[in-house]
């Protein structure tokens, strides 16, 4: 059984930084295509960053320049640098992966999700 465990999040003031971790088992992902998106209450998930097999990297814009996005396929790991918190980027976390090929932002390609980390970014 394929499992996702998202790892990193927490409560940090606006203007600091956390590092989110998702750490795949159950199988090996090469080949798989991995994304975080996050939820904030009452909306719908939406994408934040994407990053292919190869290394090629998507960003939502209204994370550019603020998170970066890794993995470490040796240990079937992705990770989520997230600086400059603003209050607006308190939600769910949750890391995916793809097979499949198409954009990174689209939730439908996705096969599997981890259970999600809270962020809180307070004022």
């Amino acid at each position: 059984q394929v499992q996702l465990v998202e790892s990193g999040g927490g409560l940090v003031q606006t203007g600091g930084s956390l590092r989110l971790s998702c750490a795949a088992s159950g199988r090996t992902f090469s080949g798989y295509g991995m994304g975080w998106f996050r939820q904030a209450t009452g909306m719908e998930r939406e994408f934040v960053a994407g990053i292919s097999w190869t290394g090629n990297i998507y960003y939502a814009d209204s994370v550019k320049g603020r998170f970066t996005i890794s993995r470490n396929s040796a240990k079937n790991t992705v990770y989520l640098q997230m600086n400059s918190l603003k209050p607006e980027d308190t939600a769910v976390y949750y890391c995916a992966a793809k097979a499949r090929g198409g954009p990174y932002y689209e939730t439908r390609l996705y096969d599997d999700w981890g259970q999600g980390t809270q962020v809180t970014v307070s004022s």
